[in-house]
């Protein structure tokens, strides 16, 4: 698995870095991760082997630097925030993917500047809402560890699952993931606490780029439906659902993954 670099670039005016982690050659790709925090997978890498891949840490996330989510205090300073980061990479067209937080976070985008955008890709984003299908965002009521592996995963024995899942053997490192784990969930809900419709169906019309929307079939966090309130809602869109799937298509299914979305961009 190859080691990502990480660059860190100056946006807001100056008034907040952010910390992107790059790997690979040839056409950009901004990867915005989920509300769980980044983590470099075997899917990241396998992209990085066909393109450049950028993936920035949410705000507030990054290791050592958890003050940076004062600087944002709403989801239209994140949208601004991301837009200056593609500006300090220098990056005028990309593909960009966002999972399930970061989906939001790419749609919005997309929606902002849609001529930057070159193809998107949504993995069971968050965003839109209908009554008919209520969702809870992943902060709810403190649940234990074995209820959000749960909710999570259709398969928490997968080998991937372990390794992302497994806190670290030793006690004071593995109370440090804890911690992190839970301030990067806090983080991440300070921009769509309680619920994550923020207006988007009022911007999503103006994506014009050709979209991809993908959906694990057995998603107990966010309703399968919502891939097609996407598809629907989306002008260019096509709908791929991924069977004996949960929240995580790029651990629980990362081949079938990578073979969808790898043609997608191609094309």
């Amino acid at each position: 698995m190859a080691k990502p670099r990480k660059r860190v670039v100056s946006v807001l005016g100056g008034s907040l870095e952010m910390t992107v982690n790059v790997a690979g050659k040839g056409k950009p790709l901004l990867f915005l991760h989920s509300a769980g925090g980044f983590y470099w997978d075997d899917f990241l890498d396998e992209l990085s082997e066909h393109y450049k891949v950028y993936a920035p840490h949410f705000p507030g996330t990054a290791p050592g630097r958890p003050n940076d989510i004062e600087k944002i205090d709403n989801l239209w300073d994140t949208v601004i925030a991301y837009e200056d980061l593609l500006d300090a990479l220098k990056i005028k067209k990309c593909v960009l993917m966002g999972h399930s937080f970061g989906g939001l976070l790419a749609s919005e985008l997309a929606a902002q500047r849609p001529k930057a955008i070159q193809k998107l890709i949504l993995i069971a984003p968050i965003g839109l809402w209908t009554e008919k299908a209520p969702y809870s965002v992943w902060n709810w009521c403190s649940p234990s560890f074995e209820e959000i592996m749960d909710v999570l995963f259709y398969d928490k024995s997968h080998p991937a699952v372990v390794k992302r899942m497994t806190p670290p053997a030793k006690t004071r490192a593995a109370d440090q993931w804890t911690i992190d784990f839970i301030w990067t969930l806090g983080c991440t809900a300070k921009v769509i606490w309680p619920i994550p419709d923020k207006g988007l169906k009022k911007r999503v019309h103006r994506i014009g780029c050709p979209s991809l929307v993908v959906w694990g079939e057995d998603d107990k966090l966010i309703p399968p439906v919502y891939a097609e309130e996407f598809g629907r809602a989306l002008n260019d869109s096509e709908i791929y659902m991924i069977p004996k799937c949960g929240h995580e298509p790029p651990l629980e299914q990362k081949a079938l993954l990578f073979n969808k979305v790898h043609p997608f961009i191609q094309s």
